[in-house]
């Protein structure tokens, strides 16, 4: 699944085609906003801020460039530790 298309099914799941811009990004800025603060708040407190985080950052990615580059740039960073780790849990010879 590319990020564009995991977009596509944000946007389709909110049903907002039909909104005028303007209050389709404040919608956006204010649901997406509102979870990407309380990730920002399970870093501090018991929860799962490692999936929230991306989720609010998934939002407002839908709708503003500045949150796709950081959403684009964690999922990377998700990548080089899933590889990473999985090197380092493979049987050395």
């Amino acid at each position: 699944m590319t990020v564009e298309s995991f977009f596509l099914k944000i946007k389709n799941a909110l049903k907002m085609e039909g909104v005028p811009p303007m209050i389709r990004r404040v919608i956006v800025a204010v649901v997406g906003g509102t979870v990407f603060l309380i990730g920002l708040a399970l870093i501090f407190l018991p929860g799962p801020a490692f999936i929230v985080i991306p989720i609010g950052l998934a939002i407002l990615g839908s709708e503003f460039a500045w949150a796709k580059h950081y959403s684009d740039k964690a999922r990377d960073a998700f990548k080089r530790a899933k590889t990473r780790i999985s090197r380092s849990k493979s049987p050395k010879p």
